[in-house]
């Protein structure tokens, strides 16, 4: 099996080991808890693009990248630096993330925050809500059109921003059908997880003036973001560059005024 396979069928089976009621559980939202807008932050730069800073430990392709970064630490560097909002990977078995990286990066930092991890069930839409991100990752690649539709609107309805994820034109078109206005291109082929640096632009083409696109993945340095920019992107989310980078709030300044 590919990557993303391997990845799927474990969480579908640990989703569909899941009986907690899926109304109980949207019961526990908290209603008085504004999210801090993850979508709005990233619109907001005055003319810079947006940086997206991820937190993240290891990836099943490269390995280990930072096991022992210190979240909190890493999310005030960013911070310092001019993110404009933070991503952390919640993915345990394949990325070495937890849902407690996301709570203490969540907690040093004003930033909104992306709870990056492989969402497969309303309940883990949920579940992204009540640990506090601002913001859910649906990959397009893992799911149903039904299930895109669903999960786009009650993120809404539980004050989430969804971050959709696409790698190709058809996965666009899927997204677009769905009614998601904040719309990824993920240059990193899920498959092989091979990274294509002429994929975000290439796919830009397709997406409206509307939606507010993020080019993700392939991006190590601000010679990469005049020509992201040049096709339309507002935002980049940079991992791996910036976890290995011995000074990571220089890092994202860099990207900033690129």
């Amino acid at each position: 099996m590919t990557y993303l396979e391997n990845i799927l069928v474990a969480h579908r089976e640990a989703a569909a080991a899941d009986t907690r009621s899926l109304d109980a559980e949207i019961e526990r939202v908290p209603t008085g808890h504004k999210a801090r807008g993850f979508k709005a932050a990233l619109a907001s730069t005055d003319g810079a693009i947006a940086v997206i800073s991820e937190i993240k430990r290891r990836s099943p392709s490269k390995g280990d990248l930072n096991v022992d970064l210190d979240p909190a630490s890493l999310a005030l560097s960013y911070q310092a630096g001019g993110a404009s909002c933070l991503s952390v990977l919640t993915d345990e078995d394949f990325f070495g993330g937890s849902v407690e990286d996301l709570k203490a990066a969540s907690l040093a930092v004003e930033l909104p925050v992306l709870r990056k991890d492989f969402t497969v069930s309303a309940l883990d839409v949920v579940d992204t809500k009540l640990m506090g991100a601002d913001a859910v990752l649906l990959i397009v690649a893992a799911l149903t059109d039904a299930e895109l539709v669903d999960f786009i609107q009650l993120a809404g309805e539980i004050g989430l921003d969804a971050l959709v994820e696409t790698h190709d034109e058809n996965e666009v078109d899927r997204a677009l059908s769905a009614g998601a206005s904040l719309i990824g291109v993920n240059q990193r082929d899920l498959v092989t997880f091979e990274v294509d640096t002429d994929r975000a632009v290439r796919i830009a083409k397709e997406l409206p003036d509307e939606v507010l696109a993020v080019a993700e993945s392939g991006i190590s340095g601000p010679e990469d973001i005049p020509p992201l920019r040049k096709a339309g992107f507002g935002a980049v989310l940079v991992g791996e560059s910036l976890v290995r980078s011995g000074d990571p709030a220089e890092a994202v300044s860099l990207l900033r005024s690129a």
